[in-house]
């Protein structure tokens, strides 16, 4: 594999599981130093099965939601690797229900973590990548941002968001050689959609072009590719990684 990310520092929130881990196994199989942000820690450590990787990549709560506990990780990030060169804000949860069943709980939780808390942890790290003048911003939204999908009004609300703030950031930071994109997955097979019923499993595959889910590694090749010097004149971008899906 390609060393595209020797003496990059690189912060994945929601880094500790799903399409986050896979994100942060590939910068740090890539030479990256790693910091992994998530609400959870898993006592094994991130890939407690390879002591190379395992090394390459530091692990610290975080709660996205919360402008202290993000201050806090930012601040022992920095503290220790100086710089930060890669974003990506992959942290985010669903709480499904028809919008005559959702509650303002169930809305608030999803808005505050998938969309407040890519505003929090961007913002705490922004002046760093100003002061560099370079960075790669790479926010993880999903297609139902631009298609929606029933029973999920406060997730599609949610990734919506995150393609105005990709944007609008884009436009802000462009002058500082600062790049912002997002990715927008499809069905992706993880332990989030592993709780869907069959049937409903099922139905996403039929209206798949590729007829298959993607996987995590599906996701993190693109995001790889967008934080290269070969994306360096890429920015403001919503990108569909979904098998054909949205179309």
């Amino acid at each position: 594999m390609n060393k595209r990310f020797i003496g990059k520092r690189v912060v994945v929130t929601g880094g500790c599981r799903g399409i986050g881990k896979a994100i942060a196994e590939r910068f740090a199989s890539e030479g990256a130093r790693v910091y992994a942000l998530d609400y959870v820690i898993p006592e094994e450590g991130i890939v407690s099965e390879n002591d190379e990787l395992q090394k390459m990549i530091t692990a610290l709560q975080c709660d996205v939601t919360n402008e202290e506990s993000v201050k806090n990780a930012i601040d022992q990030v920095i503290s220790e690797s100086k710089n930060i060169d890669i974003l990506i804000n992959n942290a985010g949860i669903t709480r499904d229900n028809l919008i005559l069943r959702m509650s303002a709980e169930q809305w608030d939780a999803v808005i505050n973590t998938n969309l407040k808390g890519t505003f929090i942890v961007t913002k705490s790290l922004i002046r760093n990548m100003m002061s560099q003048r370079k960075g790669r911003i790479i926010n993880i939204g999903s297609i139902v941002g631009s298609i929606g999908n029933a029973g999920q009004c406060n997730y599609s609300s949610s990734k919506a968001g995150m393609i105005g703030f990709t944007k609008s950031i884009a436009k802000e930071l462009g002058s500082r050689n600062i790049t912002a994109n997002l990715v927008a997955p499809g069905y992706v097979q993880t332990a989030m959609t592993d709780e869907l019923t069959e049937e409903q499993q099922n139905k996403y595959l039929e209206n798949i072009p590729l007829r298959r889910a993607a996987t995590a590694d599906d996701i993190s090749n693109v995001v790889a590719f967008l934080a290269s010097e070969d994306a360096a004149y890429v920015t403001g971008q919503v990108i569909h990684v979904d098998g054909g899906l949205a179309m």
